[in-house]
């Protein structure tokens, strides 16, 4: 019988769930991340999602989060409609990466289990962009160490500091404008939001590069990753799965029996 693992990201704007039959990934969802709400709720939302393709019962459960208010809950859903106790990548899980920072406890845990992923398929010195509420740069080295990173303000959070602060400037959708100079306003916010950040994406990533001779590969991740793919000159691919499949690579590094967190 197949193997059925379920992966489960929570950051602050969307939790992901994803679903691994033996080595693939067979279908992921995205839920937004609430607070307020229950494990009943979020437990009959990810019924609804992932009922119809499970083919048996969940061998596990593995979740990274940068939500603690949330952690019990999603333990609490995960073993009311699932059936397993969820493994949490938090100190003291197998990652196979050593994390040498000031403060290991301070590093999310979503940015360690995008670089397990990262350095599994490229090796290293290897960089993970990742556009999220926040938009991470990590760096993994070739023997597998985190040496550390760059955290900025992600792209709609920059936007929606512009839309709130500055009253006679409309809402405008975040996209890339045909053209650098606008000729309205609501082109000359496009690009001031699109090309801005894309400088500093660059810009970061230059600068790491020029601290670190010999990085390997820059991917990117993360909903808005795709939007800077074709203009950003240091953004080498995009794997828009990187931290399910990262969070794949942990379960199995912890494969043996446990019961419960820790």
């Amino acid at each position: 019988m197949p193997s059925n693992l379920l992966v489960v990201d929570a950051g602050n704007t969307n939790i992901v769930l994803g679903v691994y039959r033996d080595d693939v990934l067979v279908d992921s969802w995205q839920l937004a991340t609430a607070r307020e709400r229950t494990a009943d709720e979020y437990g009959i939302n990810a019924r609804l999602l992932i009922g119809e393709i499970l083919d048996g019962p969940l061998e596990g459960a593995i979740v990274s989060s940068v939500v603690p208010p949330l952690n019990g809950v999603l333990a609490a859903m995960i073993e009311k409609y699932f059936g397993v106790q969820p493994l949490f990548v938090e100190p003291g899980v197998k990652t196979g990466i050593a994390i040498q920072v000031d403060n290991p406890q301070e590093v999310g845990a979503d940015r360690i289990v995008n670089c397990v992923a990262a350095h599994d398929r490229w090796g290293g010195p290897t960089v993970v962009v990742d556009f999220g509420t926040a938009t991470t740069f990590d760096l993994v080295t070739a023997d597998a160490k985190y040496a550390g990173g760059v955290i900025a303000p992600g792209l709609t959070v920059s936007a929606e500091a512009l839309f709130a602060r500055a009253a006679r400037l409309p809402r405008v959708d975040i996209k890339r404008p045909p053209h650098v100079i606008g000729t309205n306003t609501v082109v000359n916010m496009q690009s001031g939001i699109y090309f801005g950040y894309l400088g500093l994406v660059d810009g970061i990533l230059e600068r790491m590069k020029e601290e670190v001779p010999g990085i390997r590969r820059v991917v990117g991740t993360g909903s808005l990753a795709p939007l800077f793919e074709a203009d950003s000159q240091h953004l080498d691919e995009l794997d828009l799965q990187l931290t399910l499949k990262g969070l794949k690579l942990i379960y199995e590094r912890n494969r043996t029996p446990r019961r419960g967190r820790k």
